[in-house]
């Protein structure tokens, strides 16, 4: 088994920086984006641009029927992802690996209810600082991808994966428990992304003492809480090594959801907060600093003119 194409759909932060990767390696052809018409005319006619370099990639018509990808990967928001599920069927045939850079813990099931578990792995990418301000996407650091079978076993689909990403030069790893990492990646998110957004900064402002450093711990503790609950043991120092990764990030950097905020889009609360909330409901574990950051969220997407 060989991973030859790759299909990406969505061109946000993730689908640019990771599609320019596996176009710079592999080549344009063998590299697909995905997109509607209307995005396609848009991309090409506005350009797309990567540390201030033009992408020049091949994008691919959604309703064009053509040769399934060996690889798909979904690089929206949770929000568009049911749209994105559909988008992506011309892509997909009894022998294209599915994978998902989306946050939270719920898009897998997602993909999997729509073509089949046998096909998916997962995954979560962390430790990159990429920022997107329309078309013009600027990072300094890649970052890592976490990825593998849901019950850890080592199979043909997951050392295609890795050859690939050997072949791009994308850091990766195969962790001994990948759900347990994905819970993980949850964690950190809950605490980052969320309080970034709300207390309006950028890494700078989560990487000093203050009452953002603290928020982000203590919603991080508020997940490990309802973690353990659902028989996810998470722990306590896992929250220093996430800091250490977030601290070694550029101070101007910002993670996804404060540049939603600062450009008016919807947050993914709802895949961050509102997972722990509800977790907590379910197990009575009172949940205080995540109430809090969803309430201003929404506060945040309320007040967009």
């Amino acid at each position: 088994m060989e991973i030859k194409t790759v299909a990406i759909i969505g061109l946000g932060a993730l689908g640019m920086m990771y599609g320019k990767q596996f176009a710079d390696h592999l080549g344009n052809d063998a590299v697909r984006i995905v997109a509607d018409r209307r995005r396609i005319e848009r991309y090409k006619k506005e350009g797309v641009y990567c540390n201030g370099e033009p992408c020049a990639f091949h994008y691919v018509d959604a309703d064009e029927q053509m040769e399934p990808a060996d690889l798909l990967i979904f690089t929206v928001k949770y929000a568009g992802l049911a749209k994105a599920i559909e988008s992506a069927r011309n892509q997909v045939g009894p022998n294209t690996t599915l994978i998902s850079f989306l946050n939270g813990i719920s898009s897998e099931q997602m993909i999997g209810e729509a073509f089949g578990f046998k096909q998916l792995l997962y995954s979560i990418v962390a430790g990159m600082d990429a920022s997107k301000i329309g078309n013009q996407l600027t990072y300094t650091k890649i970052g890592f991808v976490s990825f593998g079978e849901k019950d850890d076993a080592r199979t043909e689909k997951v050392a295609a994966l890795q050859q690939l990403f050997e072949k791009a030069e994308i850091p990766y790893e195969i962790p001994a428990r990948m759900m347990h990492k994905m819970w993980s990646k949850l964690m950190v998110n809950t605490g980052v992304n969320q309080s970034t957004a709300v207390f309006a900064t950028n890494y700078g402002g989560i990487q000093v003492p203050g009452k953002p450093r603290d928020t982000v711990i203590a919603a991080m503790k508020e997940v490990i809480k309802v973690a353990n609950a659902e028989g996810v043991p998470l722990r306590e120092s896992e929250i220093a090594g996430w800091l250490k990764i977030n601290d070694a990030l550029s101070p101007e950097g910002m993670p996804s959801m404060r540049q939603d905020t600062l450009q008016h889009r919807p947050t993914e609360v709802d895949l961050f907060a509102g997972t722990i909330r509800r977790l907590g409901k379910k197990h009575r574990i009172p949940t205080p600093v995540n109430d809090f950051l969803y309430t201003q969220l929404c506060k945040i997407e309320a007040s967009y003119s």
